[in-house]
């Protein structure tokens, strides 16, 4: 082979997969430092008083978010192929499970945090100019940002790397200058008695919440490894940096607003970031802080919307009667899956309140979550002789830590908030229904289908 053929092989190779470490790095870091940290720590004042509790939230929550990234790190090495959790469990243990990730991914894991980040937008927006009607923005905000992504991928990218380089500046000010503020308010970081109790309360568990759905993201690079160049390596790579360097900043600016803001004006706000860029920078500083903080939802929401419409993709190419939802445009973006994603979220934003959302949302990501990491045992119990472009570092405690938080979280969400939880068991069933109804015998979607286009 000449090395001009070669050097064309290398071009079509980056051509069908324009999403470069970088990008995909950039993706997991934008879908998670997102609207959890600017909007959830009002709640988890509400329902413990003690900063040293609140930060040890945000500390499990990165614990849970790195070791969910490495174990997802081995199953995406080993199936390359856009879905995240519908491809893993598709192959791991039956189509029927992929498919009802995929239908939780779609509703719960896309739609509904982009209805609550169009929300959040709302709020911050609306605290600098009360003129707004925040549901107007919220809805506007969402189509406009569905129709960038239906214009170009590498579009697409470009606009997620510059919104989330401006993301991650804004968190480097708040943090540094944090420190700086005049009337600091006297937190310790030493537990008393009390504070230990705090930690194995039912309070407690429900604040995880709060923190997981806060860390939710971190495996958003999985559901494009089919765009990502080179995915048996740089897919790993992405999931565990992007879960590093995340879990570092949301420690450091969650102590920042228990910092500057006392815990009573926090308690039950969604809006914290701008009560702490008040107290930081003033009343005219904050209300510029704000507006930034506005721009970093916005690419929060990008990056969910450039994501999500991936996982639905992916689904339709294997059922036959959903194929038109993985037609394509000229230049590569998924036009029916989009626009079906932004109807769901639309319709939510416009009918659920924040926080019934977002408990929702996190008690249905945890189910298949755990899913998907208990399935690094399945899979090296099943297949241990299958090639592993990556292992999972420190396995088996690193998924057996993860199944621990989040199996916790899943028991203690159902005994003390039944109605979301219900409402996710409700969604799952009816994925259930849909499955029975397209994937009738005889249609794609057969095991052997998926687990042969898995390791492409």
């Amino acid at each position: 082979m000449t090395d001009q053929d070669k050097g064309g092989i290398h071009g079509a190779a980056e051509a069908r997969r324009p999403v470069s470490l970088f990008s995909a790095a950039i993706i997991v870091i934008a879908n998670m430092i997102g609207i959890g940290v600017f909007t959830t720590l009002g709640f988890q004042v509400a329902s413990l008083h003690s900063p040293f509790a609140v930060l040890m939230l945000w500390v499990l929550g990165g614990v849970g978010a790195f070791c969910g990234a490495l174990c997802y790190g081995e199953l995406g090495a080993m199936m390359p192929r856009s879905g995240g959790e519908y491809t893993y469990l598709s192959n791991i243990y039956h189509p029927a499970i992929g498919f009802l990730s995929g239908w939780v991914s779609m509703v719960a894991g896309f739609a509904a945090p982009i209805a609550l980040a169009a929300m959040a937008l709302g709020e911050y927006a609306g605290a600098i100019l009360p003129g707004l009607d925040k549901t107007v923005i919220a809805v506007s905000i969402i189509v406009i940002l569905s129709l960038v992504h239906l214009t170009d991928v590498r579009f697409g990218c470009h606009f997620q790397n510059l919104f989330t380089g401006g993301k991650i500046l804004l968190i480097v000010v708040f943090i540094g200058l944090g420190f700086c503020v005049t009337n600091p308010q006297d937190i310790s970081l030493a537990p008393s008695r009390s504070d230990l109790g705090s930690l194995f309360s039912p309070a407690f568990a429900i604040s995880l919440v709060y923190v997981f759905y806060a860390y939710s993201g971190w495996n958003s690079s999985s559901y494009i490894a089919g765009e990502i160049l080179r995915p048996e390596k740089n897919l790993p790579i992405s999931l565990f940096l992007g879960a590093a360097f995340v879990s570092l900043c949301y420690c450091l600016i969650n102590y920042i607003f228990l910092y500057t803001v006392p815990m009573g004006e926090l308690a039950g706000q969604i809006d914290v970031g701008h009560l702490a860029a008040k107290a930081i920078f003033g009343g005219r500083g904050g209300a510029m802080m704000t507006g930034l903080i506005c721009l970093a939802l916005i690419s929060s929401l990008s990056s969910l919307i450039m994501v999500g419409p991936r996982v639905t993709q992916t689904m339709s190419e294997d059922l036959g009667s959903l194929r038109f939802l993985a037609r394509r445009n000229a230049r590569g973006a998924p036009v029916f899956a989009i626009i079906l994603q932004a109807a769901v979220a639309i319709f939510l934003t416009l009918t659920a309140t924040f926080n019934a959302v977002l408990t929702y949302v996190g008690f249905t990501l945890a189910l298949f979550a755990s899913l998907a990491v208990l399935g690094v045992f399945v899979w090296r119990v099943k297949h241990p002789e299958a090639p592993r472009p990556f292992k999972t570092w420190g396995y088996p405690v690193t998924p057996a830590i993860f199944l621990v938080l989040y199996g916790g979280m899943i028991v203690y969400l159902f005994i003390e908030r039944p109605l979301p939880s219900v409402c996710g068991l409700l969604t799952v069933a009816s994925g259930l229904l849909l499955y029975k109804l397209l994937a009738a015998p005889g249609l794609p979607g057969s095991q052997e289908k998926v687990a042969d286009k898995s390791i492409r």
